[in-house]
């Protein structure tokens, strides 16, 4: 019996001693096959790194692809053949020049939007330099001094009232009066004040028979209540102190009033006392 159990632990112990070994032959086994992998490992990154390039090296190549040498050393290095290098290049280069095309156009377009904003602003500052030049060179007006006298002789019965009312005897109210009433005999011969142009002879409803002289400087002289203007005719140049016409009482304003000249002086159209300009 003890033989037996003695024979049984001796087995025991040559099987763990067995399993001890052959454990330890496959510790080594993977030991070394890990350490194959390992240097396996190693290698291939170190081919992978040998047949990398870096960017620089790329472009040394790009650049130096005209030397087929080179060319076919880049390919080689990079893993690609001669045509696709050289291929690429071309594209690179047609996409550069139709950026640079581009650039040009637009460039010109740009001029030619200048050039058409720049010749009118031109022209329109030459037509205005003209203008201002032609406005500069238009001679003004001469001044002519005029000296006004009084077409006849006699008193003023009637001032000039614009801003003022006076009575009217023929009216019977107050009213304006755009000019002076001087007193004179019916036929007294009535004179022009100052040298102009007969501008018109008429029949006006309120001061009867009136002659219109226009002067210069924008001057007109008004004579109504006139009997005849026999002297003169309309269009005709008259001097200082020519024969125009006589008194007489055809305002019909003024109807009731004793016999005298109404008389208006107008300056720009705008009736003025002739008391300001007679001398």
């Amino acid at each position: 019996m003890r033989r037996d159990v003695r024979k049984r632990n001796n087995q025991d112990e040559e099987l763990s001693m067995k399993i001890i070994k052959y454990s330890g032959i496959g510790v080594v086994i993977l030991a070394v096959i890990v350490l194959g992998l390992l240097i396996y490992s190693k290698n291939l990154n170190d081919e992978v790194k040998e047949g990398t390039l870096t960017s620089e090296q790329i472009s040394n190549i790009i650049n130096n692809s005209n030397s087929s040498e080179n060319t076919e050393s880049a390919s080689t290095e990079i893993g690609k053949s001669i045509n696709d290098v050289e291929r690429e290049t071309k594209e690179n280069n047609i996409i550069s020049n139709s950026n640079s095309s581009s650039n040009i156009n637009s460039s010109k377009n740009e001029n030619v939007l200048n050039t058409n904003k720049i010749t009118p602003t031109n022209t329109t500052t030459e037509t205005n330099s003209k203008t201002t030049n032609t406005t500069e060179e238009t001679p003004k007006e001469v001044q002519i001094e005029l000296n006004f006298q009084r077409p006849v002789e006699g008193d003023i019965i009637r001032e000039f009232a614009i801003e003022n009312l006076v009575y009217s005897e023929t009216l019977q109210e107050w009213t304006t009066h755009t000019g002076i009433d001087i007193k004179a005999d019916k036929t007294t011969v009535v004179k022009s004040s100052e040298s102009g142009t007969i501008k018109s002879i008429k029949n006006d409803p309120r001061y009867g028979l009136t002659i219109i002289i226009e002067h210069a400087n924008g001057f007109q002289t008004v004579y109504s209540n006139l009997l005849t203007s026999e002297f003169v005719v309309e269009g005709e140049k008259v001097e200082k102190g020519q024969s125009l016409g006589t008194v007489g009482n055809t305002a019909a304003f003024e109807i009731a009033d004793e016999a005298h000249l109404h008389f208006e002086i107008l300056k720009d159209d705008v009736q003025v006392d002739p008391n300001i300009y007679l001398k």
